[in-house]
């Protein structure tokens, strides 16, 4: 074709300035685009339901949730009200165990930049930072509330629910001051 024609056509699939060195390209990264938007409504979908499963497991053993387990739902994230650091802190070591990647890692509290507290994160994921993968993290401090997040399939969340009531009955069977 033209060089004019095919330089406003790179410039129009990529980034006008950039031509054909920088941006996506037809091939691998392309197909990949493609597969992700493709893909992307049933990672929400289970991301969701693993969402919807921690509010009703934790709001039936007597945890104030957010959104409430009935409430329509428009994002991941579910906050579970805890009743003690101690249990934070079992919720998130559950949820690590349970990851897929770095199931032996402990999660130990750290500073972190914009929390005055600090905050504990049960993150192992593929990819760092992904909140599309199953997460967990709060501050220490009141109300405990861990936040939990993603799972590329709801059976994730089924999985550390599970560690998480081990832990947590563990922990309450040895402290007499939980109601």
């Amino acid at each position: 074709g033209r060089g004019d024609l095919v330089a406003k056509a790179v410039a129009r699939l990529t980034v006008p300035g950039a031509g054909s060195d920088n941006g996506a390209h037809l091939g691998d990264t392309n197909r990949l685009l493609l597969q992700g938007l493709y893909m992307a409504p049933h990672a929400v979908g289970e991301g969701l339901k693993g969402s919807r499963l921690i509010a009703h497991v934790m709001d039936r053993l007597g945890y104030e949730v957010l959104p409430p387990r009935r409430a329509e739902r428009r994002d991941f994230v579910t906050a579970v009200k805890l009743r003690s650091e101690e249990e934070l802190l079992s919720f998130c070591k559950a949820v690590q165990e349970a990851s897929p990647v770095n199931s032996f890692v402990n999660p130990v509290p750290g500073d972190t930049p914009g929390y005055a507290d600090q905050v504990v994160f049960a993150d192992g994921t593929f990819v760092a930072g992904s909140t599309g993968e199953m997460t967990c993290d709060g501050p220490l401090r009141e109300p405990y509330a861990v936040f939990c997040q993603g799972g590329t399939h709801w059976t994730q969340w089924g999985i550390a629910l599970e560690n998480v009531l081990e832990k947590l009955n563990a922990g309450s069977s040895s402290s007499s001051s939980r109601p």
